[in-house]
C-alpha cells in the first residue's frame, strides 16, 4: 500500500516541461528543506519535527527490563538477509531448518522465518495479482449480467454484483486514462534522462541523484530542462531516491495498472494450486519470503524493529522484537483466505501484534476476516491497519478489511487501531494530502509522509504512505508491551490513542484537495498523532490485565 509520489508528478509538470526541449530551461519549484531520514522519531518541541518523540520515550524506559516481543508483518514478503534485519527476524524454534518436513506439525513445511500464502511448488509465488474487483467482476458476470433486479432470484446477491460491476467499471476507467499519462511519463523519464547522463558523462546503465544534478551546469537548453524536470521529480520523492529507482517504481506502477485492463485470472490456480474462493483448512502456499516485490515489506518490518544504533539502515522504533514475516499481499489486492489464514498462522505461532499495510474496496469472503480478527481479539494480538491512501472518508466510504462484521457484533473492534499518515511539519500539510481519513472508522494518525526505512538488497527507500504510518504504530505498541508485558491488547490500544492528543483548532488541508481546510480533530477518533514519549508514561500508570 505504499503511495508512489511519482504518480503525482505528471499533474505537476506543464506539457511543455515535457516536450518542448528548444524551449527556455524551466526553473524547479521551491520546496522545503528535506526533513531528516530519522524525522518520523523526532520531538515536535525539541527537533521541530512531528515525529513520535522516539527518544524522549527511551530515556523515559532507561534502565527497565524489557521482554522479547513477536510482531508479524502480513505483507510483501520481507528480504531476509538484509543485514539491519536478519538478528531481529522471528525463528520458529520447533522446525528443523531445510529437513523438508513439518517438524511441529503446524501444517507448514519449514516455516523457519514465517510463511508465503502466494507461494506454490517449485519456490513459484503469485505474486502479480489484479484488484479484488476484477477478480469478482469476472467470477460473477456469466451469472449475473443477464439479469436485473427484477429477473434475480436472490436480490442480496445481484446487489452484491451491482456493487462490483460499478466498482469494476470506475476501476478499469481509472487504469486506462492512468496507463496513457503514465506511460507518456515514463517515454519523457527515459528521453530526459538519457540527456542528464550524457550531459554527466555516465553510462548508459548508471543512475544519479539529486546531489549529482545539482552539479550539472549548462548552457544548453534541452539538458537544462532535463535537468530541471529530474530536479522537481527527484525532491518529490525525497532525498534517497536515484533515477534508476525512480523508472523502476513507475514501471512497477504501470505493470500493475495493465494487471486490471489484461488480468491473468488462472495465475492463482497455476501457481499456488489452491481454490481462493473455498475455505477448506488444506495447507497451500511455501516458506519462501523473499521475491522481486519483498522491498515493501522489507521497509515496513524495519520501521518496526530495524536494529538500533548499529550505525547502518534505519533505527527501528522497538529495540526487542522479532519480526515474523508472512508473505500474502501480492502487487495487486490481496485475497480474503490469505488474509484469513496469516492472522490464524500469526496467532498459532505467538504473535501479539499483527502490522497490516494493505487495503482493498471490495471483500467477497469478509467472514473469513472477521472471523480471523475475533481469532486474534480471543487470543488478546493486537492488529495495526493502514488506514489506506486513496485521501478518502473511511466513514463514508470503508475500505476491506475492517472492524464493521458482518454479523454486527463488533463495529469497533477493541483489538485493531486503523493509522492514517501524518506530514513532518506542524502546519497545514499536517495530514498526509492522500491519507484516508475518517472521524469514527480511523482511529489515529502517524509519520506517514516521505519516510526512509531499509529496502531489500542493502538499499534504502523514502516513499509516503499509511503503509508506513502503520509500522511505526506498531513498532510503539511493540516497545510498550516489551517493557509493560502485562498490558492486554484493549490496553495498548488505549495507551496509544490517549498519547495522540487532539490538535483541535489546527487547520489542515483536507487529504485530496489543495484549498479546503479542516480542523485536524476531525480526521480522526483522536483527532491526534501518536506519541511514544506521552504513550510510556500512560503505560507505566496502568496495571495491566493480560492473562497470559
Amino acid at each position: 500500500m505504499k503511495h508512489l509520489n511519482i504518480r503525482l508528478i505528471p499533474y505537476m509538470l506543464c506539457g511543455a516541461l515535457f516536450y518542448s526541449f528548444t524551449a527556455a530551461a524551466q526553473a524547479p519549484a521551491t520546496v522545503q528543506p528535506e526533513a531528516p531520514k530519522n524525522w518520523h522519531t523526532l520531538d515536535l518541541k525539541t527537533d521541530g519535527y512531528y515525529g513520535i518523540s522516539l527518544h524522549k520515550a527511551y530515556l523515559a524506559l532507561k534502565g527497565k527490563k524489557s521482554k522479547t516481543v513477536v510482531v508479524a508483518t502480513i505483507d510483501s514478503g520481507i528480504d531476509t538477509l538484509q543485514k539491519d534485519l536478519r538478528s531481529v527476524l522471528w525463528t520458529n524454534p520447533k522446525e528443523i531448518p531445510g529437513n523438508g518436513k513439518d517438524d511441529d506439525n503446524n501444517g507448514y513445511v519449514d516455516d523457519i522465518h514465517g510463511w508465503d500464502f502466494l507461494g506454490g511448488p517449485g519456490g513459484k509465488c503469485d505474486f502479480t495479482e489484479t484488484t479484488e474487483e476484477v477478480r469478482e467482476y469476472n467470477r460473477l458476470r456469466s451469472e449475473y449480467a443477464p439479469l436485473t433486479e427484477a429477473t434475480a432470484p436472490d436480490k442480496k446477491a445481484f446487489a452484491y454484483w451491482q456493487t462490483v460491476k460499478t466498482t469494476y467499471d470506475s476501476t478499469i476507467a481509472k487504469s486506462a486514462t492512468e496507463i496513457k499519462q503514465y506511460s507518456e511519463f515514463m517515454n519523457v523519464l527515459v528521453v530526459t534522462s538519457g540527456y542528464v547522463k550524457r550531459a554527466l558523462k555516465l553510462q548508459a546503465n548508471d543512475t544519479f541523484t539529486l546531489p549529482t544534478l545539482s552539479k550539472l551546469q549548462t548552457t544548453n537548453d534541452t539538458i537544462a530542462q532535463s535537468r530541471d524536470m529530474w530536479k522537481m521529480v527527484m525532491q518529490e520523492e525525497g532525498p534517497s531516491a536515484t533515477s534508476a529507482q525512480i523508472i523502476k517504481e513507475l514501471s512497477e506502477y504501470l505493470a500493475k495498472l495493465n494487471n486490471d485492463i489484461n488480468p491473468d485470472l488462472e495465475a492463482r490456480k497455476r501457481i499456488v494450486g489452491d481454490d481462493p474462493n473455498v475455505w477448506d483448512g488444506k495447507p497451500y502456499g511455501n516458506n519462501l519470503l523473499k521475491f522481486e516485490d519483498a522491498s515493501h515489506g522489507t521497509g515496513v518490518a524495519g520501521l518496526i524493529g530495524a536494529i538500533r544504533s548499529n550505525k547502518y539502515g534505519v533505527d527501528g522504533v522497538a529495540d526487542n522484537v522479532r519480526i515474523m514475516a508472512i508473505k500474502a499481499v501480492p502487487n495487486g489486492d490481496e485475497y480474503d483466505k490469505d488474509i484469513a489464514n496469516a492472522i490464524r498462522y500469526a496467532v498459532d505461532n505467538g504473535a501479539k501484534i499483527i502490522n497490516m499495510s494493505f487495503g482493498k474496496k471490495l471483500s467477497p469472503h469478509k467472514k473469513w476476516v472477521d472471523d480471523a480478527f475475533k481469532y486474534a481479539a480471543q487470543h488478546d494480538v493486537l492488529l495495526v491497519q493502514a488506514a489506506g491512501n486513496d485521501n478518502q472518508d473511511m466513514d463514508v466510504k470503508p475500505q476491506f478489511p475492517n472492524d464493521q462484521f458482518e454479523d454486527g457484533s463488533a463495529t469497533d473492534a477493541d483489538n485493531l487501531i486503523s493509522v492514517g499518515a501524518s506530514g513532518a511539519r506542524l502546519g497545514e500539510n499536517l495530514a498526509g494530502s492522500f491519507s484516508n481519513y475518517g472521524q469514527r472508522n480511523v482511529d489515529v494518525f502517524a509519520p506517514g509522509v516521505k519516510v526512509t526505512s531499509v529496502d531489500k538488497d542493502a538499499e534504502f527507500n523514502t516513499a509516503d504512505g499509511t503503509s508506513f504510518a502503520s509500522p511505526i504504530t506498531a513498532g510503539v505498541a511493540a516497545l510498550l508491551l516489551e517493557y509493560y508485558p502485562t498490558l492486554s491488547a484493549r490496553q495498548l490500544k488505549q495507551v496509544i490513542m490517549q498519547s495522540a492528543r487532539p490538535l483541535k483548532g489546527r487547520m489542515v488541508l483536507k487529504p485530496g484537495s489543495k484549498t479546503d481546510k479542516v480542523d485536524f480533530t476531525t480526521l480522526s477518533k483522536t483527532g491526534g498523532i501518536v506519541n511514544a514519549y506521552d504513550a510510556v508514561l500512560i503505560a507505566g500508570k496502568i496495571k495491566g490485565e493480560r492473562k497470559n
